[in-house]
């Protein structure tokens, strides 16, 4: 084992090497040949390139050192063409922290059964007026940048479950195909996350209308990693074991608690500034975050509503090959 693979478990280290082609005899090899590609390319800056840095976009792409370096070129690219939503960017800057804050994104404490960490979005909890969708889409890959550090969501991936329960009519009409289409460059064409699926759960119809503005602009592997719920939450269940979730999605967790993720992002910058406060639940720790980052004042309920479970017959409706629950699929 290469020191380049230090901290993973051996059943990870199978894993990828398994469904990612990850061998670590030739790792640095692999490496450098997409380090060799830079030069092809000088009118990107690459202002990082350390064999670290590199790997998660070979895992991202399974060792295909072409479509690694492809991805690696885009990341640079999107950050050089959007220089307004880079600056700042921290977890202090206030329209970051005021989405954080808002629970965009939510991130659970624990892992699906595959390994896959479990990032949430409640669509309705969007306040127009307090928050840009920039400002979010900014919160979710500076996000996403502190989760990749840990080896094991480079390989396992992530889960991306969308809440649209009482998301307004007014509110979708400000997700415009411009700024829709951004936040899918940023996520699935510039950012080596492997994401093995996305949950639509509570879609209204204009939703539905959304997704076929939007799927011009998706890869195929993308589309059949969406998936419509609607709000039997039984299809959902079959894809992420309940236990994995919390009570708004059917699970055995306890509610979310929407200042998880910003209480571990800000540390002591965190405070209840909005109008919001949050239900109690055990604040998540992620590689490099310290448990001193949790509050110790009583939190109480975020304002939103609860999913709806419904039994009887399965309503699960996706979009794509049929159902798959294959875990590590990724989105090139």
């Amino acid at each position: 084992m290469t020191h380049l693979q230090a901290g993973l478990s051996p059943e990870t280290i199978e894993k990828a090497r398994l469904e990612l082609n990850e061998n670590p005899d030739i790792l640095h090899q692999d490496i450098q040949q997409v380090r060799d590609m830079i030069i092809t390319r000088p009118d990107i800056g690459f202002l990082r390139t350390d064999d670290a840095f590199i790997l998660r976009f070979l895992r991202a792409r399974k060792f295909h050192q072409t479509e690694a370096f492809r991805l690696l070129a885009q990341y640079f690219q999107y950050r050089q063409l959007n220089l307004d939503m880079f600056k700042n960017f921290k977890a202090d800057d206030p329209g970051i922290k005021r989405a954080l804050t808002d629970g965009f994104p939510g991130v659970l404490e624990n892992r699906d059964h595959c390994g896959r960490k479990i990032l949430l979005l409640f669509a309705a909890n969007w306040d127009q007026s307090r928050n840009s969708f920039i400002d979010i889409l900014r919160a979710i890959l500076l996000s996403l940048e502190v989760l990749i550090e840990d080896q094991e969501l480079q390989i396992n991936g992530f889960i991306l479950i969308i809440d649209w329960s009482n998301f307004s009519f007014k509110q979708a009409s400000k997700l415009t195909p411009s700024i829709l289409k951004l936040a899918i460059e940023g996520l699935q064409d510039s950012f080596p996350a492997r994401f093995g699926g996305v949950h639509f759960v509570n879609q209204p119809w204009y939703i539905h209308a959304l997704y076929t503005l939007i799927k011009p602009f998706l890869k195929d592997k993308t589309r059949k990693r969406i998936f419509l719920h609607g709000n039997n939450l039984n299809s959902l269940h079959q894809l992420i074991h309940p236990e994995c979730l919390p009570s708004e999605f059917g699970g055995t967790l306890p509610p979310y608690d929407m200042g998880t993720w910003a209480r571990t992002l800000l540390g002591p910058d965190y405070s209840d500034e909005n109008e919001y406060t949050h239900t109690s639940y055990n604040a998540m720790h992620v590689k490099h975050a310290s448990s001193s980052l949790e509050r110790e004042d009583s939190p109480k309920p975020m304002k939103r509503s609860q999913s709806v479970v419904e039994a009887g017959t399965l309503k699960h409706e996706e979009l794509g090959e049929s159902e798959n629950t294959q875990p590590l699929l990724a989105l090139d």
